[in-house]
């Protein structure tokens, strides 16, 4: 049983449970509405949405949501801990203050800590060492996360995370920086504007769901950005892809793995990259795009202007997201989570 409360990542969820369902596993993803968007059909598995039946319909970002959420939880946890699946994979844990009393149960546990220690909580170190204490196994998507949580005294399984891989048709027109996903403080996208303004011919595609105020950004980004925001539906999501010579993720260090970053190695993007998280992690390995020292934004420009200006670093990137695509699979992934299930049952 795999469950995302929340439904903070209904693509990796989908994802995942259709590649465990490939190998035989009996899959049920147990989740909320998805607030905004459509979301995939089940594919060799069976899903639920019994969490926050009504915060989860009647609101999207209204802040009446918050506390009728939180009303909610308790009732859909204790539902949930009282299942007896022969795994219990937890995504995300929407309201850890509660959960370090809800979450008692006598089945094998699992926790993908997605982001290590959530923005919100980050300060609360001993609140997640408790928390990730009560699962048999914690899976994390870089080695440096697991150097992280190793800090915590929290031991954990690296799992790679997989590519969405996609073929968008190519119209990129050479000069076209992407800023890829939500758009919140710690994706630094004033960072991306920056760069671009300072490129010669380059153009910043601003394709994503904003959570914070854009006034300051475009009166930055003047006419070098495009903007396309709110939750982009699949075909909105792969045209902006195939738009795109070169993504740009100069983010904080925040969050161990981006899935805008696999959104685009997937779709044969290379990536220019801060050096934070484990979000280096797949550029480096596969050589596909640069990374650069975090907050430095005359590096960030350098490598964007060195992938725009040559044509041969550029197809050599290339190269490299697809092999990032051709290596990170979500077959390969749930082999690795198969192998880890294995070990508690």
């Amino acid at each position: 049983m795999l469950a995302d409360p929340p439904a903070f990542t209904p693509a990796y969820d989908h994802e995942l449970a259709a590649a465990l369902g490939r190998t035989g596993a009996e899959v049920e993803l147990v989740t909320s509405r998805f607030r905004f968007g459509q979301t995939p059909m089940p594919t060799g598995y069976t899903r639920s949405e019994p969490f926050y039946p009504l915060s989860s319909r009647a609101f999207r970002r209204s802040r009446l949501r918050i506390p009728v959420k939180a009303v909610e939880h308790a009732p859909g946890m204790l539902a949930l801990l009282r299942r007896r699946p022969d795994v219990l994979h937890l995504q995300w844990l929407a309201a850890p203050e509660l959960d370090r009393y809800l979450l008692r149960t006598s089945v094998a546990t699992v926790f993908t800590a997605h982001d290590l220690l959530p923005r919100r909580t980050a300060g609360k170190r001993s609140l997640w060492r408790t928390l990730l204490a009560r699962f048999d196994r914690v899976v994390v998507h870089s080695e440096q996360g697991r150097e992280v949580l190793a800090e915590l005294g929290v031991e954990s399984t690296v799992i790679p995370h997989p590519v969405f891989p996609s073929d968008p048709e190519r119209t990129d027109d050479g000069r076209t920086l992407l800023s890829l996903g939500t758009i919140r403080p710690y994706k630094g996208l004033g960072d991306a504007i920056a760069a671009a303004k300072a490129i010669d011919g380059a153009r910043l595609l601003v394709a994503g769901d904003p959570l914070e105020p854009l006034n300051g950004y475009r009166e930055q980004a003047g006419d070098v950005a495009e903007w396309r925001l709110g939750y982009l539906p699949q075909r909105e999501l792969e045209r902006a892809l195939g738009e795109a010579t070169v993504a740009l993720f100069p983010y904080r260090p925040e969050l161990d793995q981006s899935g805008a970053l696999l959104q685009a190695l997937g779709a044969g993007v290379p990536a220019v990259a801060y050096d934070v998280g484990g979000i280096a992690e797949p550029v480096r390995r596969f050589e596909a795009g640069r990374v650069v020292p975090a907050g430095d934004v005359e590096a960030l420009t350098a490598a964007a202007r060195e992938l725009l200006d040559d044509g041969t670093a550029l197809a050599a990137a290339r190269a490299g997201a697809r092999r990032a695509r051709e290596a990170l699979t979500w077959d390969a992934a749930a082999a690795a989570h198969i192998a880890l299930y294995e070990q508690l049952t």
